[in-house]
Protein backbone atom coordinates (compact mmCIF):
# COMPACT_ATOMS: atom_id res chain seq x y z
CA UNK A 1 0.00 0.00 0.00
CA UNK A 2 1.30 3.33 -0.79
CA UNK A 3 0.37 5.79 1.59
CA UNK A 4 -0.19 9.10 0.64
CA UNK A 5 0.56 12.33 3.04
CA UNK A 6 -2.60 14.60 3.53
CA UNK A 7 -2.17 17.47 2.02
CA UNK A 8 -2.42 20.57 4.36
CA UNK A 9 -6.36 21.39 3.12
CA UNK A 10 -6.99 18.54 4.68
CA UNK A 11 -4.94 18.42 7.79
CA UNK A 12 -6.98 22.08 8.19
CA UNK A 13 -9.96 20.60 8.05
CA UNK A 14 -9.17 17.87 10.61
CA UNK A 15 -7.96 20.41 13.01
CA UNK A 16 -10.81 22.68 12.41
CA UNK A 17 -13.51 19.58 13.02
CA UNK A 18 -11.47 18.51 16.15
CA UNK A 19 -11.51 22.14 17.46
CA UNK A 20 -15.69 22.59 16.56
CA UNK A 21 -15.85 18.78 18.50
CA UNK A 22 -13.63 20.03 21.60
CA UNK A 23 -15.43 23.08 22.08
CA UNK A 24 -19.14 21.37 21.76
CA UNK A 25 -17.53 18.89 24.30
CA UNK A 26 -16.45 21.50 27.01
CA UNK A 27 -19.63 23.09 26.59
CA UNK A 28 -21.80 19.67 27.11
CA UNK A 29 -19.59 19.17 30.26
CA UNK A 30 -19.69 22.27 31.59
CA UNK A 31 -22.96 23.69 31.14
CA UNK A 32 -26.49 22.65 33.11
CA UNK A 33 -28.79 24.52 30.48
CA UNK A 34 -30.73 22.08 28.17
CA UNK A 35 -30.89 24.62 25.05
CA UNK A 36 -26.75 25.33 25.17
CA UNK A 37 -26.24 21.35 25.81
CA UNK A 38 -28.75 20.71 22.52
CA UNK A 39 -26.47 24.00 20.75
CA UNK A 40 -23.18 22.28 22.15
CA UNK A 41 -24.25 18.56 20.93
CA UNK A 42 -25.00 20.17 16.89
CA UNK A 43 -21.39 22.21 17.46
CA UNK A 44 -19.63 18.44 17.86
CA UNK A 45 -21.95 17.18 15.46
CA UNK A 46 -20.61 20.38 12.88
CA UNK A 47 -17.14 19.16 13.64
CA UNK A 48 -17.91 15.72 12.76
CA UNK A 49 -19.03 16.75 9.76
CA UNK A 50 -16.00 18.75 8.75
CA UNK A 51 -13.59 16.01 9.60
CA UNK A 52 -15.80 13.19 7.53
CA UNK A 53 -15.60 16.11 4.37
CA UNK A 54 -12.09 16.06 4.79
CA UNK A 55 -11.20 12.93 5.06
CA UNK A 56 -13.71 12.16 1.79
CA UNK A 57 -12.13 14.58 -0.13
CA UNK A 58 -8.77 13.06 0.79
CA UNK A 59 -9.53 9.74 -0.01
CA UNK A 60 -11.84 11.06 -3.36
CA UNK A 61 -15.03 8.93 -2.56
CA UNK A 62 -18.54 10.50 -1.55
CA UNK A 63 -19.01 8.41 1.58
CA UNK A 64 -18.42 11.32 3.85
CA UNK A 65 -20.23 13.52 2.03
CA UNK A 66 -23.72 11.27 2.03
CA UNK A 67 -22.79 10.58 5.51
CA UNK A 68 -22.36 14.14 6.07
CA UNK A 69 -26.05 14.82 4.39
CA UNK A 70 -27.76 11.94 6.36
CA UNK A 71 -26.28 13.88 10.18
CA UNK A 72 -27.13 17.09 8.58
CA UNK A 73 -30.58 15.84 7.92
CA UNK A 74 -30.84 14.31 11.83
CA UNK A 75 -29.67 17.65 13.19
CA UNK A 76 -32.45 19.32 11.59
CA UNK A 77 -35.26 16.97 12.67
CA UNK A 78 -33.66 17.32 16.08
CA UNK A 79 -33.93 20.78 16.05
CA UNK A 80 -37.52 20.99 14.77
CA UNK A 81 -38.38 18.67 17.83
CA UNK A 82 -36.58 20.70 20.65
CA UNK A 83 -38.08 24.16 19.23
CA UNK A 84 -41.48 21.83 19.79
CA UNK A 85 -40.57 21.17 22.60
CA UNK A 86 -42.29 23.90 24.46
CA UNK A 87 -45.63 24.05 23.03
CA UNK A 88 -46.61 20.77 23.89
CA UNK A 89 -45.39 21.01 27.43
CA UNK A 90 -47.33 24.48 28.05
CA UNK A 91 -50.59 22.98 26.04
CA UNK A 92 -51.33 21.65 29.73
CA UNK A 93 -50.88 24.74 31.65
CA UNK A 94 -53.80 27.83 31.79
CA UNK A 95 -53.68 30.82 29.86
CA UNK A 96 -52.34 33.67 32.27
CA UNK A 97 -55.19 36.31 31.32
CA UNK A 98 -57.86 33.94 32.14
CA UNK A 99 -59.90 36.56 33.82
CA UNK A 100 -61.61 39.10 31.34
CA UNK A 101 -59.90 42.24 31.97
CA UNK A 102 -62.14 45.02 34.22
CA UNK A 103 -62.84 48.33 32.28
CA UNK A 104 -63.81 51.37 34.31
CA UNK A 105 -67.44 52.65 33.64
CA UNK A 106 -67.81 56.48 32.24
CA UNK A 107 -70.46 58.84 34.40
CA UNK A 108 -72.56 61.31 32.96
CA UNK A 109 -71.27 64.74 32.10
CA UNK A 110 -71.61 66.95 35.89
CA UNK A 111 -71.71 63.70 37.81
CA UNK A 112 -68.69 62.91 40.00
CA UNK A 113 -67.65 59.03 39.52
CA UNK A 114 -68.08 56.51 42.72
CA UNK A 115 -65.11 56.73 44.72
CA UNK A 116 -62.65 53.21 43.82
CA UNK A 117 -61.94 51.13 46.72
CA UNK A 118 -58.64 50.08 45.78
CA UNK A 119 -57.36 53.87 45.49
CA UNK A 120 -58.64 54.55 49.28
CA UNK A 121 -56.59 51.88 50.76
CA UNK A 122 -53.20 53.21 49.03
CA UNK A 123 -51.19 55.95 50.65
CA UNK A 124 -50.22 58.55 48.93
CA UNK A 125 -46.48 58.76 50.59
CA UNK A 126 -44.41 56.19 52.57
Amino acid sequence: MNAVAPSPLVLDGLVVGAMLFALGLVGILARRNMIVMFLCAELMLQGISVTLVAWSRHHGDWGGHVLVILVLTVAAWQSLREANLPRTVDRELPAIDTVPPRFPKLTPAGVEPAADEDALLEREQV
